[in-house]
């Protein structure tokens, strides 16, 4: 631990951690999946897995992470099972492939931010077109990359820890305030009822789908950030509440986004929500519009406001995404961390370059692959679809197998009562055992398999037995 550094406190971790969670999944993707999922009923839907799937896994992965005090592949090492480190290793694939798509986004989004100090209001009219200028993008994307790890070659305390401390509130400020303002504005209360009240009709397969994905996505779960996360907790620090502090934080900036987007959407659209199912260009290609609405100066205002804050929530999802190949070349290859940063930056940035061209500017990229099912899916789509929409999940699963039935949870107790002394007589200890054991395992490789078949191959299991 002394060689490697460690948060300096218990609330650093939480911002770190709560860093992490919070990002582009909750801000930028979040909204769209709502508005695709029809509103508050994939609201409940994310709710669920959030607490009763995530929260569980989230305990485990930090658990395992402070047990061993090493990155996930080495985790599972130390703990005497050297064949499970394909759950680390998986962890840490997905984690490089989501950064590199990730990392073209938040570009996007630090480019709108430019764009609307600018008073460029058109670019949101043009969207298509400004994600195929390459030089543009890219220009952006590693001025974002450089910056990320920058951040992360200084260290944990004073590097990553740092950086959170004034990144998440002044985050949450932001959000808040762009939250009551949209409230003002004509219509709002539409979007909220769209937003708020569900239309159970709507939960179908696909919403299930997307909501567990987006929840795994949001929450960092299953790429091994919070393994790694966790080996840099002291023992004295409550796994639990920390766990629960940081699924808390996610989920509460998830909803704000929400109450922010959509009353905006509604104020664009006389309260019709068309739009609200536009997908990834939702926040790129509807605002601007909204903002130019509100004149040259309070549109400035708030237009460059939002995609501050969009760039800001970026940023605290990449440094953590960064941080884990990170820790594992430091860790499994003793390579000095500032030779790691920019070294595994660079790698990833070059394995980003694909998604970077694939919105319309090469077309093999852009038509890239098409699936049994007969959808064509851009490179990002394709890599998207394998790590969050697959690997996420199926990391969970394998995690929760390992913990349950390899590990067992009388030594994930153990690690758990470190800073927990009552856990193994308390509620959260049954709750725990339950979930860890039959819920996430069962639900989650269910969940795998269905999403497997439909997405990549076109087969409705679901379907095929009760239809």
């Amino acid at each position: 631990m002394a060689n490697r550094g460690g948060f300096s406190s218990k609330l650093g971790f939480i911002m770190a951690a709560a860093g992490s969670a919070v990002g582009l999944g909750n801000i930028w993707k979040f909204p769209f999946e709502v508005g695709a999922g029809g509103g508050a009923a994939f609201l409940l839907m994310y709710l669920a897995f959030c607490f009763i799937l995530c929260f569980p896994v989230m305990v485990t992965e930090i658990a395992i992470g402070r047990k061993t005090q090493l990155n996930p592949v080495g985790a599972f090492k130390a703990l005497g099972y050297k064949r499970w480190s394909i759950i680390g290793k998986m962890g840490i694939l997905s984690g490089v492939l989501i950064l590199s798509f990730y990392n073209v986004v938040a570009g996007w989004a630090f480019g709108y931010f430019i764009e609307m100090v600018m008073g460029n209001f058109e670019v949101g009219a043009n969207f298509g077109e400004y994600i195929t200028n390459v030089f543009k993008i890219g220009g952006y994307a590693i001025v974002f990359m450089a910056t990320t790890a920058y951040i992360v070659s200084k260290g944990i305390s004073a590097g990553i820890e740092r950086a959170s401390k004034i990144l998440m509130p002044t985050l949450f400020f932001i959000i808040i305030g762009l939250v009551l303002y949209s409230f003002t504005l004509p219509n709002a209360f539409k979007g909220v009822q769209f937003y708020l009240v569900p239309d159970f009709s709507e939960i179908n397969l696909e919403v299930v789908f997307n909501a567990l994905g987006q929840a795994f996505f949001s929450l960092s779960l299953g790429m091994g950030a919070l393994i790694t996360y966790g080996s840099y907790v002291g023992k004295k620090d409550n796994i639990v509440t920390s766990a629960a502090f940081i699924t808390l934080a996610d989920v509460g900036i998830a909803f704000l986004a929400g109450l922010m987007m959509f009353p905006f959407v509604a104020y664009l659209t006389d309260g019709t929500m068309e739009g609200a199912a536009q997908g990834p260009g939702l926040i790129f290609a509807v605002l601007p519009g909204v903002f130019e609405s509100l004149g040259p100066v309070l549109g400035v205002i708030v237009g460059s406001t939002f995609f501050l804050l969009l760039s800001f929530a970026a940023l605290t999802s990449t440094v953590s995404l960064l941080e884990v190949p990170v820790t594992y070349v430091v860790d499994e290859h003793q390579v000095k961390r500032s030779r790691a940063v920019w070294t595994v930056a660079m790698i990833v940035f070059l394995v980003g370059l694909p998604s970077l061209m694939g919105n319309g500017a090469v077309e093999f990229f852009t038509s890239f692959v098409t699936y049994p099912s007969g959808e064509t899916k851009t490179f990002m789509d394709l890599v998207e679809n394998l790590s969050s929409d697959t690997f996420l999940p199926l990391g969970g699963f394998m995690i929760s197998i390992f913990a349950a039935y390899i590990w067992k949870k009388e030594n994930l107790h153990e690690e758990i009562s470190s800073g927990y002394d009552g856990f193994k007589t308390s509620f959260v200890r049954k709750f725990l055992d339950v979930t860890i054991s039959y819920l996430c395992p069962i639900i989650l490789g269910i969940i795998f398999i269905l999403t497997v078949s439909q997405k990549f191959f076109g087969v409705s299991l679901i379907d095929k037995l009760f239809y």
